[in-house]
């Protein structure tokens, strides 16, 4: 038996191939009764367009996106993966994904070469390529369009396409969770600074210290990186103070993990005799023992509505760009508690 063709389906719903197209493509200009129905014939025949057929087809249009990301995080870089592939098959587009290297000199140029190579759309851009603000000129200079992936509290307004996550306020719910606890004494152990997240992340973890009234600390706070090792080390550092937190938030899930690796290693009990917190609710979070409190961020989702984000302005160019926030929610689990009365 064979897959079932646009001919076929434009013959099951009584339409030009055209108007099929159309539909496909999700252009405006098709009636709503008629777009019901061509839909209607794509579902009882099983019809899938064929995206790499599409870009043979036309000399116009490409049908396939990029996904360009730089991060250690292997959990967040799949769920990234599956929310931008979900969007694609959804809206019958191919995907090609390009890890790189963020600090590469000429990284500006190897992405329009990507996209003039493989005949690219259009970019998504996960962070920390979507924060470099010479790379985005470069890109824009030659016509690519890109949708960037940032941290920030609101939508920039910059005229630029993102998704932006308020991870500064989720970092403020996670300190403000350790204080209403009853800890005075908090570490943090950041991530990679070119992350506009860490900044962001650190920030939200002062600013609770102040509205509370907290002198922030500069022995708790130390420099890292997104990993399980940086956590640990870091851990120990803090712990070996003459006077060691009795709480540490670590700046994501890996850190967290690592804090709390740490602090079994030195015969702690957590939560006890010390809360530890991450952020993203990676399976680290979860498999943890105890489970780390941590603020849920949904990548996938953030993914998907990036590329949504991408393809409507790819079918339509002189929409005023909508962007799209996301606010990280407090997820409270076994590794935090009261400071152990002493």
């Amino acid at each position: 038996m064979h897959s079932p063709t646009i001919k076929d389906v434009a013959k099951h719903a009584g339409v030009s191939l055209k108007t099929v197209s159309r539909v496909i493509n999700h252009e405006a200009a098709v009636r709503t009764e008629t777009r019901e129905k061509v839909e209607r014939a794509i579902e009882q025949l099983g019809y899938r367009p064929d995206p790499s057929a599409r870009s043979l087809r036309s000399s116009t249009h490409s049908y396939a996106i990029g996904l360009v990301y730089d991060n250690p995080n292997a959990h967040y870089v799949i769920d990234m993966q599956n929310g931008v592939l979900s969007a694609c098959r959804e809206r019958g587009f191919g995907l090609q994904i390009y890890p790189c290297d963020s600090t590469a000199p000429k990284l500006a140029e190897e992405l329009v070469s990507l996209v003039q190579r493989a005949r690219l759309a259009g970019l998504i851009l996960a962070p920390p390529m979507s924060e470099q603000s010479a790379l985005l000129a470069t890109l824009k200079a030659h016509d690519v369009a890109f949708v960037r992936i940032i941290a920030s509290r609101e939508d920039p307004k910059d005229g630029m396409p993102c998704v932006y996550v308020d991870d500064h306020d989720a970092a403020y719910a996670i300190t403000e969770h350790l204080i209403q606890l009853g800890h005075t004494r908090i570490g943090f152990l950041w991530g990679e600074p070119h992350h506009r997240s860490s900044p962001e992340r650190y920030q939200g973890y002062a600013d609770a210290l102040k509205d509370y009234g907290i002198a922030i600390n500069r022995k708790l706070i130390l420099p890292g990186r997104y990993a399980f090792d940086d956590g640990f080390r870091g851990a120990r550092k803090l712990l070996a103070l003459k006077e060691p937190p009795t709480a540490i938030f670590g700046c994501n899930d890996e850190i967290a993990a690592g804090v709390l690796a740490a602090a079994r290693s030195a015969g702690l009990d957590v939560p006890w005799d010390l809360s530890i917190a991450g952020f993203e609710d990676s399976p680290f979070s979860k498999q943890a023992w105890p489970a780390l409190t941590t603020a849920r961020q949904s990548t996938s989702e953030i993914g998907r509505h990036a590329a949504l984000r991408l393809m409507s302005g790819l079918q339509n160019q002189n929409a005023e760009p909508t962007n799209e926030g996301f606010m990280p929610e407090l997820v409270v689990r076994g590794s935090t508690a009261p400071p152990r009365q002493t």
